[in-house]
């Protein structure tokens, strides 16, 4: 079964790469169209898995990863028109030279050929990586989890639905509709056909996939973020940072887990911040000097920090917080215990900031700003496929320009060499 979908995916890459931005952006209108007419069948499906992940006791910042709501669908479906607006890089022609032997040089955008994408809980995982590889002529191969099976069989059929108006192979985006694992295993090997592969979901995947594959793999998504609270701030406006940062939607990858704060901060803003988060329903893990500024006698939500609680990527209303003596202190504690995905500083002081950017070494690094906007739609992208946390391929959101790579174009007047 899977070696006929990666032979159909290649060839359908084939395809997709001569079409033109023109056509790429009626199949994604198209696909929006049907979307919209299938919302409430759609919520309806979607409902189905959500009520057998909750009869399977499944954790509720997972649930609500898989939920997909009217209006979290009318949402994807804006992010996918808003990509039919970003200008295609495929084609794109840059780095032009001619060296001293005459030739004209110059580089051109491709696309990658086939993705595989391997994703736990998020449908809308599946209409982000579709709607960014169709644009970018890309075929892609999908393998969710077996909690949200049902949704992501509705939204496939409706984007090959969408394919096959256009006269395009439905073979461009595929999904892997059964839950055996003995097909992950599979697909790491089918390096022949497939071009790349990004797994999405926990440190054990990422583990397998890293140690199993044969094809490229680009990991990312898991963050341990952290803020920095340096002495000086705004400690008013710190405090709405830091609210939204950890609770505007706790469940991902991009919400605060650590905030970090100035020991000449600490006695004037960890009550401020605290009474903040604990209005919110955050509860607190503290060090042991916050938690004699706090004096939580009388507050359950805060408790002192476990060994093992600044390594932890929360995904829930829990945030750890450190008092730290200074500037480098709080970055050794990032390197030391971060994911390198999204850290940043709220501070007035320039220096301090760009120190900060300069040393910090993650794929998004913030000065006065929360780290949600660690996100494709957010930065002006459409969407993402994923958040890398490494150096090769590509770092931070994969939008448009990071599902392509580059060839070389050499033109000559029957150049020979001598």
């Amino acid at each position: 079964m899977l070696t006929k979908m990666a032979q159909d995916a290649r060839s359908a890459s084939r395809v997709l790469a001569l079409l033109s931005e023109e056509q790429k952006n009626n199949i994604l209108t198209e696909i929006a169209d049907q979307l919209t007419e299938n919302i409430s069948s759609l919520v309806d499906v979607n409902q189905e898995d959500v009520e057998e992940a909750r009869k399977a006791e499944m954790p509720e910042h997972m649930v609500d990863r898989l939920i997909l709501t009217e209006d979290r669908l009318k949402s994807i479906i804006a992010d996918l028109i808003h990509v039919t607006e970003l200008s295609d890089p495929v084609g794109e022609e840059f780095d032009e030279y001619s060296p001293p032997n005459g030739l004209l040089v110059h580089k051109v955008r491709v696309p990658l050929g086939v993705i595989a994408v391997i994703y736990e809980s998020r449908p809308n995982v599946t209409l982000d990586v579709a709607g960014l590889a169709l644009k970018t002529g890309n075929a892609v191969i999908l393998r969710g989890g077996s909690e949200t099976i049902r949704t992501n069989k509705s939204l496939v059929r409706i984007i090959q639905a969408a394919l096959r108006k256009n006269q395009l192979p439905p073979g461009a985006v595929q999904f892997i509709d059964s839950p055996d694992r003995k097909y992950i295993a599979e697909l790491l090997k089918m390096h022949q056909w497939v071009d790349m592969l990004i797994p999405r979901g926990g440190a054990g995947l990422h583990k397998y996939c890293r140690e199993n594959s044969t094809i490229p793999v680009i990991t990312g998504g898991i963050g341990i973020c952290h803020l920095f609270v340096d002495q000086s701030v705004d400690f008013e406006a710190a405090v709405e940072v830091v609210h939204n940062a950890k609770v505007q939607r706790p469940t991902v990858c991009n919400a605060l887990d650590t905030l970090l704060v100035h020991e000449m901060a600490s006695n004037e803003f960890l009550p401020l911040v605290a009474k903040r988060l604990l209005d919110a329903g955050v509860s607190l893990r503290v060090d042991k000097r916050a938690w004699k500024i706090l004096d939580p006698q009388n507050s359950e939500g805060i408790q002192i920090a476990g060994p093992d609680d600044f390594d932890k990527e929360w995904l829930s209303l829990v945030l750890g917080i450190k008092i730290v003596g200074d500037l480098q202190e709080a970055i050794q504690h990032i390197t030391e215990h971060g994911t390198q995905h999204s850290d940043g500083i709220l501070t007035k002081n320039k220096d301090h900031a760009r120190k900060f950017v300069t040393v910090v070494d993650s794929a998004a690094v913030y000065v006065n700003a929360s780290t949600r906007f660690t996100d494709g739609s957010q930065l002006g992208l459409g969407a993402e496929v994923a958040i890398s946390t490494q150096r090769l391929h590509a770092r931070g959101p994969m939008a448009l320009k990071e599902l392509t790579t580059y060839k070389w174009v050499i033109q000559g007047e029957n150049h020979i060499r001598e």
